[in-house]
């Protein structure tokens, strides 16, 4: 198979070749000669018919009687110029098919052209060309997408014709007016369709389109192409607005005005009672399966400014698309009443940027609800921003959603990145607005998609977490963020509109982007059912291993309290977390020694002894550190700060040792521990670009041979644990392993800790970041994030080391004091994406289940250890489950679905009375017959 590289290599050896001909493709055609008429000189040519064709200006008009937006050229003696249909005299006819008007009194000899006293009709009847324009010929600017061309135009002189309807005989001959009074300016529709498509799908802006088309003209003089920006950006508003009535059946149903969101295409694939599933529903399926499921995000870079005029603007398609009705949204917000509440969670951006303002803006952002499976926008849903995310807002979308086709559905699942605030006082802010409203019986369930989730406090993890929110499947609540990377592209644009047109423009984007969903929905469902197989497969057989290895009793009590909690959900979801008394820090294990101390008169003073010798160590990682870090090139001002903490270091050190000698009362030390730090875990130590010796005071030094980083260190874990019982140490040796648990337990509270704020800085900081300033500040946030998780790594490593020398047996270090992996510090993954292939039954990485345990409680610990263990794998299995029959019957509603939009088509192809309307009707009956099929095809193996 070739690479593409062999293809360019191939392409060197023709390029000479290539070049030779495109040039000669440059001289004059069968050397002159008509190819037409054989008897005129040949000197026109067409840039845009196929193949090489010489013609006279007699034939080449004739040629291009139905062609004109080609390009023409004529032969000047030397080269082929440019020339255009209007100086060889072309003339459009218009309200006749492009036939001459029989009331005109051109027409009565046929097609004229007259040219200087030279008779071109002679022995050329039927061409339709003219020189001057007359009285009844007018120049016409059209935008083509080929180029701007200028075309003399005739209009209809029949009675009862005038020149206010020049813009209907205009359209009719599949051009767009400028204006509809004497419009002297009109754009093909298929430019128009051209500059939508490439909004769409390269998000060109109008600007940029329309520089494209005059450079297309004339690449060299741009600027002598007439300028019709302003005029391309109004008729594309109208062209908009007149596809989607069409493509909404709107054009057909004459009698009904497209109510709110009736310009919006849904989702095909989530229920919707009475369009693709049965009005009474519940006689056919489980409640559960019919439950809306939506997840809501805002959006703070589609920003709009403040309008000069704003009373000027009119409005296409207020509210019957995406975004809301402004009037009833604006009566909302003036009697909705916003709290001012700091967030009792995490330091959420959203919630705690509710009351900035920005006085130039009209709108800070947009909040969007879309079907949380899918990917779809839901239609009259979009609401702009004026202060933050404030929680008014995002309560009007939520409330549009889930009355939107939501007949008989009770339950709702909505996924919020803050939804642990959000649902705080929901119910008494519907209470409280008259322009909220939900349906009888609704019941709310809150989730927080698991990125998000991960940057939560700890009791946010089992009350909202997807995994344990029943009939939510497989979904990981961030598919919004995928949604607005493409508006990110169209927002500095759409940033300076007028109200309404960024309006259409943000609905035209989203009517496309739910579009290309119900595209590829069969390809989307078949990767979902593919992978719903492949998650039962992972976790329902270690679910069944982990069951039969426990007590029965023990696990009929455990679904008892799950039932429970699925039903009651709140604080009744805490079964899902370790109950056991957090594990003591360092510090608390210092005061619970040293207040034992004074009874134990053998070693006074061991206990800050054994704390100075860990410090120590401390201080040992951090000065290798900073000589790991230290620059190939460094100053003599680097080494001296490094020599001078290396020195301050091997003086504490010795001073250690000689409090170490009077301890040990005579005991030769012979022994000691040396470090070597797990390079596994100096991995961003190599991204540092800046150096400095940090300002602590417990770094760093050297000695005349060994640098204080390497010096030995004796403490009672330098010893085995059998020795130590020999020389009457195994009283110290438990002091430091009772510390050296308070070490590990204070590491892993940290790390976990700095894993969160590291999240929070990649997701908000990052993503918001509005400068080169900003982002270099942000990124040098998640690097001294990673060195100090790094740094904590290495403590914890030595804490273990310790333990396990200290005589902790096997059972403890297996599973309480695990090994920490580099892979386990990845938020992204470990933390936030508990549900991905390959982990097993235990899917969460330890350290952010395990608090760790005091020894008196290792029996009820690992009780707990294993009920939380088994529920969490039960939930795992449980969604995947749900995930497969979810997709399955999500396949049958998408081809009911589309039989709705064909049944729907049908009515109004047999309705209409004219046959236009009549084709397009059959045209779209065919359409969704097509999509329909091709959905049948595809899940005919899968589908219940």
């Amino acid at each position: 198979t070739k690479t593409q590289n062999n293809f360019i290599e191939d392409y060197l050896n023709f390029r000479r070749l290539y070049l030779d001909i495109i040039l000669e493709s440059e001289g004059i055609i069968n050397g002159g000669t008509c190819e037409s008429c054989q008897s005129t000189e040949g000197f026109f040519r067409c840039l845009t018919c196929s193949g090489e064709h010489g013609w006279c200006r007699t034939c080449v008009l004739k040629a291009h009687q139905s062609l004109p937006f080609h390009k023409l050229q004529q032969w000047n003696g030397k080269f082929f110029k440019d020339t255009s249909f209007s100086e060889l005299g072309y003339i459009w006819y218009m309200g006749h098919g492009g036939q001459p008007c029989p009331s005109s009194q051109e027409a009565m000899h046929d097609w004229e052209d007259v040219h200087e006293g030279v008779d071109w009709t002679e022995n050329n009847p039927g061409v339709n060309t003219f020189t001057e324009p007359t009285l009844t010929t007018t120049p016409l600017i059209i935008i083509h997408s080929t180029g701007v061309f200028i075309h003399n135009v005739q209009w209809c002189h029949c009675p009862g014709s005038s020149v206010h309807q020049q813009h209907l005989h205009l359209l009719k001959a599949r051009l767009f007016p400028a204006s509809t009074s004497r419009p002297r300016t009109a754009f093909t529709f298929d430019v128009l369709d051209h500059f939508l498509i490439d909004a769409l799908e390269c998000k060109t802006s109008a600007m940029s389109f329309f520089q494209k088309l005059r450079r297309l003209t004339n690449n060299a003089f741009p600027d002598s192409v007439p300028d019709r920006y302003r005029e391309l950006m109004r008729a594309s508003r109208q062209w908009r607005d007149l596809m989607n009535r069409k493509r909404f059946g709107f054009g057909h149903d004459t009698e009904v005005n497209p109510g709110t969101g009736d310009l919006a295409l849904f989702c095909a694939a989530c229920p919707q009672p009475g369009i693709n599933m049965p009005v009474d529903w519940q006689d056919h399926y489980e409640s559960w399966l019919v439950m809306q499921r939506y997840v809501v995000d805002g959006n703070f870079t589609a920003q709009h400014m403040n309008m000069k005029q704003p009373h000027l603007d009119v409005t296409l398609s207020d509210g019957l698309g995406y975004m809301v009705t402004d009037a009833d949204y604006q009566a909302h917000l003036s009697s909705a009443k916003e709290t001012k509440e700091q967030s009792s969670c995490s330091n959420h951006r959203a919630v705690n940027a509710a009351n900035t303002n920005r006085s130039n803006l009209r709108a800070t952002g947009v909040a969007a609800t879309a079907c949380a499976r899918h990917g779809c926008f839901v239609p009259h849903t979009v609401v702009d921003f004026q202060k933050g995310e404030r929680h008014m807002n995002v309560d009007y979308s939520i409330c549009n959603a889930i009355n939107y086709h939501s007949d008989n559905i009770e339950t709702s699942l909505i996924i919020y990145d803050i939804g642990c605030q959000w649902c705080i006082h929901f119910k008494d802010r519907i209470n409280n607005s008259p322009g909220l409203s939900l349906p009888e019986k609704s019941r709310i369930l809150t989730g927080v998609g698991k990125f998000h989730l991960s940057a939560h406090k700890l009791p946010c993890f089992a009350r909202f977490s997807l995994n344990f929110i029943e009939g939510a499947g497989q979904v990981d609540g961030e598919i919004m963020e995928t949604l607005w990377a493409p508006f990110n592209k169209i927002s500095p644009t759409a940033r300076s509109m007028s109200q309404y047109h960024r309006q259409e423009i943000l609905d035209d984007h989203m009517r496309d982007s739910n579009w290309k969903k119900m595209v590829g929905i069969g390809e989307t469902l078949l990767k979902k059912h593919k992978r719903a197989v492949k998650g039962i497969d992972d976790t329902k057989l270690p679910f069944d291993e982990l069951t039969h290895t426990l007590d029965p009793e023990k696990i009929a009590i455990w679904e008892k309290d799950e039932k429970m909690a699925m039903e009651l959900r709140g604080d009744h979801l805490d079964i899902y977390q370790l109950k056991i008394d957090k594990a003591p820090t360092m510090a608390e294990i210092r005061l619970t020694l040293t207040e034992s101390e004074t009874s134990d008169i053998e070693r006074p003073g061991s206990i800050p002894w054994i704390i100075q010798g860990i410090n120590l160590e401390d201080s040992q990682d951090g000065l290798r550190s900073d000589v790991r870090r230290l620059p190939h090139d460094a100053t003599a001002t680097q080494k001296a700060a490094l020599q001078e903490k290396r020195l301050k270091l091997a003086v504490r050190i010795a001073k250690f040792h000689e409090i170490a000698d009077q301890m040990m009362e005579g005991i030769e030390l012979d022994w000691g521990t040396v470090h070597v730090d797990d390079p596994r875990f100096c991995m961003a130590e190599a991204d540092e670009q800046a150096w400095e010796v940090s300002d602590e005071d417990d770094s760093e030094l050297i000695d005349e041979e060994i640098p204080a980083e390497d010096m030995v260190i004796w403490m009672p874990s330098s010893l085995t644990h059998e020795l130590a019982n020999v020389l009457g140490l195994a009283k110290l040796q438990e002091e430091e392993l009772a510390l050296r648990k308070g070490q590990a337990n204070d590491c892993l509270e940290k790390i976990r800790l700095a894993l969160g704020q590291k999240a929070v800085i990649y997701r908000q900081y990052f993503r918001s970041a509005d400068s080169v300033w900003t982002g270099t500040r942000s990124k040098q946030e998640a690097q001294r994030c990673s060195l100090k998780i790094e740094k904590l790594v290495r403590s914890y490593q030595r804490a273990r080391s310790a333990m396990g020398r200290l005589g902790m047996d096997q059972q403890h270090l297996e599973n309480i004091y695990q090994e920490i992996l580099p892979e386990q510090l990845t938020v992204n993954k470990d933390v936030t994406e508990e549900n991905r292939f390959g982990q097993g039954s235990d899917k969460l990485a330890w350290f952010w289940r395990v608090d760790g345990a005091h020894k008196s409680q290792q029996h009820a610990w690992m009780d707990e250890f294993y009920r939380v263990n088994w529920l969490k794998a039960k939930a795992r299995w449980r969604r995947w489950e749900e995930e497969l029959t979810l997709t399955r019957h999500e396949m049958r509603w998408t081809i009911s679905w589309f039989h709705h939009q064909k049944s729907q088509w049908l009515r109004r192809s047999m309705e209409a009375m004219k046959s236009g309307h009549q084709a397009y009707g059959h045209r779209q009956v065919l359409l969704w017959q097509m999509f329909a099929e091709d959905a049948e095809d595809k899940f005919k193996d899968h589908m219940l």
